[in-house]
């Protein structure tokens, strides 16, 4: 129900985490993410430790879902000296290709403990349903 985009997107983690380079709003960086369904519902969970609520910016258009979040450095004094700065800052995105049988108007966003996660519902169009058989009573017979 879910497709990635971009299919050299780990070798660019690799190669951002082997260089240092983080991520900008030209060329963010990538961010972990599980998905899975969860009986009516597809779940998306996304890895943004250290990010606040109000610098993730999620968008849906048309079937294209597009996370977007951004981890600033914290303020720090005049005095303070790092020693040690492993943590990447900078732009963080993923984009998901949503299949039709998703209903997009009902996604629903939660965020705690560094995980946003998403919840799309399947759409009604998409769930199995029976088809009832008439009869031949129902039917009208057309003499000519």
């Amino acid at each position: 129900m879910l497709m990635r985009t971009d299919p050299f997107r780990e070798l660019d983690r690799l190669a951002q985490q082997l260089t240092g380079v983080t991520g900008t709003w030209s060329r963010p960086s990538a961010m972990p993410m599980d998905a899975y369904r969860e009986g009516e519902k597809y779940v998306i969970a996304l890895d943004l430790p250290g990010v606040a609520k109000d610098a993730i910016d999620i968008d849906v258009e048309r079937n294209m879902l597009t996370v977007r979040a951004e981890r600033r450095p914290a303020a720090k004094a005049d005095d303070v000296q790092m020693e040690l700065s492993e943590r990447p800052l900078g732009v963080f995105s993923r984009q998901l290709v949503l299949a039709d049988t998703l209903d997009t108007e009902q996604i629903t966003a939660d965020y705690e403990a560094g995980v946003l996660t998403l919840r799309i519902p399947i759409a009604e169009r998409a769930k199995p349903r029976k088809i009832a058989i008439g009869g031949e009573s129902d039917h009208k017979q057309i003499r000519g």
